[in-house]
């Protein structure tokens, strides 16, 4: 937790820097090839995403260089981010893209994490929302059967405990539901190709994945939506996700099945990590030791892009609607997102150890 603080704080000390040089970025210093590392395998949310930002980093940076995609898949996305903070190049020309299965680990003190967030300025956090869906033949229908669900058992395949679906694994727990997963996908893009060959009954995506790869099922009777993880409003209340509106959040769900709201720690952790893995779940890093002009120039780029209606109006397609932040706005999230309670702590760590063995 004091590492994650002192990252959270060294963030903040960045974009002061980075906002008070921004003005004086008149020239594009970006070299003319930037490699954007991908710690995920190709169609799965963040590398969906990171296609569509490149193409819109390049026009909206000053000399619009070419950005290319890099996917190195592995480790739930340590593999990958562990040998870009190895190799990474400090001109400005290396930058990454990671997702909560990135962040969860590192909250959770993971010993394979090989990288300091706080070597690294985040340049762009862009929220997500996600979706579970499951298999017709379950007998749902809508997602007004989700209790239905609590009388089979359901096969998830996962890429590990620890990873995206981790928030995901803890509502299903809460609703009272008996998941079996299989873990050890490469990517929630291959979890969601287990689904499609009837090895999974159910299955969860973020927001760019579901619009992209699981509607067509969807309109096709090949899968029924049952609940997203919504979106948290400004005061904290999490509501429906405005990509989904036809679709009701786990908190609905949970009341559909028990006939009250979730409360209590499983739930407040539920939505600690919903918090740190979905509300500005997938984030652009620069190593912090690119020239100063670098990060101005970044910075200059990504706040013009989000301010673009074209931007807007196609992100509202590919990725959902959702609102990206730049500058103090992500520093300031993640110094409370990636916060944990000593007994948040114990109660995750316990239940890890007693759903799936795992031991942190």
């Amino acid at each position: 937790m004091k590492k994650l603080t002192h990252w959270a704080v060294s963030a903040l000390t960045a974009f002061s820097v980075t906002a008070a040089t921004n003005v004086m970025a008149e020239d594009s210093p970006v070299p003319d090839t930037v490699n954007f590392t991908v710690p995920f395998g190709v169609g799965g949310g963040t590398d969906v995403w990171a296609r569509f930002m490149a193409p819109n980093l390049t026009s909206h940076i000053d000399g619009e260089p070419t950005i290319v995609i890099k996917n190195q898949p592995g480790g739930g996305s340590l593999t990958g981010t562990n040998l870009f903070y190895k190799r990474a190049k400090d001109d400005g020309s290396s930058i990454i893209g990671t997702s909560a299965s990135t962040l969860f680990p590192y909250m959770l003190g993971d010993k394979r994490v090989r990288f300091k967030l706080d070597d690294w300025t985040p340049i762009l956090a862009s929220p997500t929302g996600g979706v579970v869906y499951v298999q017709p033949d379950l007998g749902v229908e809508s997602s007004k059967d989700v209790g239905k669900l609590l009388d089979q058992q359901l096969k998830l395949a996962s890429q590990g405990p620890t990873r995206l679906e981790l928030p995901i694994l803890i509502a299903l727990d809460l609703l009272g539901a008996d998941v079996k997963p299989v873990f050890g996908m490469k990517s929630r893009g291959a979890g969601r190709l287990a689904f499609e060959r009837g090895e999974a009954t159910i299955d969860f995506q973020t927001s760019s994945a579901y619009i992209r790869n699981v509607k067509g099922l969807v309109e096709a009777n090949k899968a029924v939506p049952v609940f997203s993880v919504g979106v948290m409003n400004n005061e904290g209340n999490i509501v429906r996700d405005p990509a989904f509106p036809d679709i009701p959040t786990f908190e609905e769900a949970y009341y559909t099945v028990h006939g009250k709201q979730p409360s209590g720690m499983q739930y407040d952790v539920y939505r600690k990590f919903l918090a740190a893995g979905f509300a500005f779940q997938k984030v652009i890093f620069v190593p912090s030791d690119a020239p100063s002009d670098v990060l101005a120039a970044y910075n200059k780029g990504v706040r013009e892009m989000i301010k673009d209606p074209k931007f807007k109006a196609e992100a509202a397609v590919q990725i959902g609607p959702y609102q990206n932040a730049v500058g103090l706005d992500i520093a300031t999230y993640l110094s409370d997102a990636v916060t944990i309670s000593p007994e948040m702590y114990t109660w995750i760590a316990d239940w890890l150890k007693a759903e799936f063995n795992y031991k942190l």
